[in-house]
């Protein structure tokens, strides 16, 4: 088998005995039942995903930003200049980003992944070189991406996934950068939901209004020419995606290379299980192609955060994921899923750490 088959034969979805184990044993706590809402959901999934309860602490985290350029940049869907993509990936290693400053609020490491800028750059400590090519085609010409190509930058994100684990991470978090990466996002989003271009494309770095038009028909162009685009399902009077595209295909058609470096990351990261806490809409629209691949990988996934791009909404709620905060949040890079992280090990640690009704000698409730 393949590496990317082996990673996929390896995913095994929740742990219905942990599950139930790790609900009962919130149920048993010096607490009101339900009382800390949507946390009790996330120490139950982790306690699936890694088939013991309580789970293992998911402390430390390891991020890791997937850079990347894009051919749709040509059809003018951001003022931003596709320099910025390599600038950023200067300033990351430099320890001058956002996500630097909140990795370093958290306890988290930053590996930063050449999987596909447009320029060559000098190895640096931090910096992985995984590049598969330098940028992707223009996905509104025809596939931004051949199929080897996707599956290339599925591996790189793979191996990435492993080496961190390997080297005691317990958490991973997924990052990107990719100027114009919103539109390619928009696009898988569009072909992996059915939803319509108008729906889920966003501003992403805060484009004006005839910006944003062109972006939506860039969109709908890379779904039509792809022979993606949503079908309309009579019984159902809704959109659905294209039949008869496999998610790979969907994948090398309209995705980035960071997007499917993502998805093999989360796909990784299952096989190992190791949670993986998921930022913005990049990683939305990489997870539906990880979905897509393997359905199990969501059981090892955690929502970091909602961002105000519209597609992320759309995005969680096709892989029935709740987001932990909601900031209005559209930086991308892994800023979510980190501010997320301290949510997700409290979450845990109250698994290990608080008495129950029992132990502690308190009256519970009368059932």
């Amino acid at each position: 088998m393949t590496i990317l088959e082996e990673t996929i034969a390896a995913i095994r979805p929740a742990d219905p005995a942990a599950v139930a184990e790790a609900r009962a044993h919130q149920d048993r706590l010096t607490k009101p039942r339900g009382a800390l809402g949507a946390l009790e959901d996330v120490a139950v999934r982790l306690a699936g995903a890694a088939a013991v309860s309580p789970p293992p602490l998911p402390a430390p985290a390891a991020l890791a930003i997937f850079a990347a350029d894009h051919g749709v940049h040509a059809r003018g869907v951001t003022p931003w200049p596709r320099e910025v993509t390599l600038q950023m990936v200067g300033n990351f290693l430099a320890g001058g980003a956002v996500a630097n400053a909140f990795a370093a609020q958290v306890g988290a490491s930053v590996t930063v992944v050449d999987v596909g800028v447009a320029a060559d750059l000098d190895p640096a400590p931090g910096l992985t070189i995984s590049k598969v090519a330098y940028g992707t085609a223009d996905l509104s010409r025809g596939p931004a991406m051949t199929p080897e190509q996707a599956v290339a930058a599925l591996e790189a994100g793979m191996a990435v996934a492993r080496d961190l684990v390997e080297g005691g991470a317990r958490c991973l978090v997924t990052g990107d950068m990719g100027i114009a990466n919103t539109t390619a996002s928009a696009a898988l989003i569009c072909a992996f939901t059915g939803h319509d271009a108008a729906v889920v494309t966003g501003r992403g770095t805060g484009v004006d209004d005839e910006t944003l038009a062109r972006k939506v028909e860039v969109v709908r162009e890379a779904l039509r020419v792809n022979g993606l685009e949503p079908a309309w399902d009579g019984a159902s009077r809704t959109l659905a995606p294209a039949s008869g595209v496999s998610a790979l295909e969907t994948l090398a058609a309209v995705g980035g290379l960071e997007h499917a470096a993502i998805a093999g990351f989360v796909l990784a990261g299952a096989a190992l299980r190791v949670p993986v806490i998921l930022d913005g809409v990049i990683a939305g629209a990489a997870a539906l192609a990880a979905a897509a691949l393997a359905p199990d990988v969501v059981d090892h996934c955690v929502a970091g955060h909602r961002s105000a791009e519209p597609g992320h909404a759309v995005a969680l709620e096709h892989l029935g994921l709740r987001p932990l905060v909601e900031l209005e949040l559209r930086l991308g890079e892994g800023t979510g899923g980190l501010l997320a992280h301290p949510l997700v090990c409290a979450a845990v640690r109250v698994m290990h750490e608080v008495a129950t009704f029992d132990s502690a000698g308190v009256t519970d409730k009368e059932a």
